[in-house]
């Protein structure tokens, strides 16, 4: 049971989903609330799936490709450290990359559940979480 609690808070904040309410804010404004519920579910459908892709093949893909777990966990913790810098400086997504998505499903999956839910941090946290 303490196991499950620990990576039920170790995903709480790697995923950080009180960070994504503005995002899914600031892309969802033009939208009504019956396409807001959609994307929302559309993107959290999305971003389980990427990361239930990540926690049952991750590790045989690191395997296969000959790479340590290790050198992994390096690399990262420099992708987190990269990103929590982004943050940090206060870059935000594109507003280019934002004004291309015009539809639904093209906002549920991005930003929201690539880059936002399912981002490189979580990925991460799901293959050294499952590390048999």
């Amino acid at each position: 049971m303490i196991d499950y609690l620990a990576t039920f808070i170790f995903f709480f904040a790697v995923i950080d989903p009180i960070g994504t309410i503005p995002v899914f804010i600031a892309v969802t404004q033009r939208y009504d609330n019956r396409a807001k519920f959609r994307i929302a579910y559309r993107a959290t459908l999305i971003s389980a799936g990427i990361l239930m892709f990540f926690v049952l093949v991750g590790e045989l893909i690191l395997q296969v490709i000959d790479i340590p777990l290790s050198a992994f966990q390096v690399a990262g913790g420099l992708v987190l450290l990269l990103f929590a810098l982004s943050m940090i400086f206060g870059e935000s997504k594109p507003e280019e990359e934002l004004k291309l998505t015009k539809q639904v499903t093209e906002t549920a999956i991005f930003p929201l559940a690539v880059p936002s839910i399912a981002s490189p941090g979580a990925m991460l946290a799901a293959v050294l979480l499952t590390e048999n």
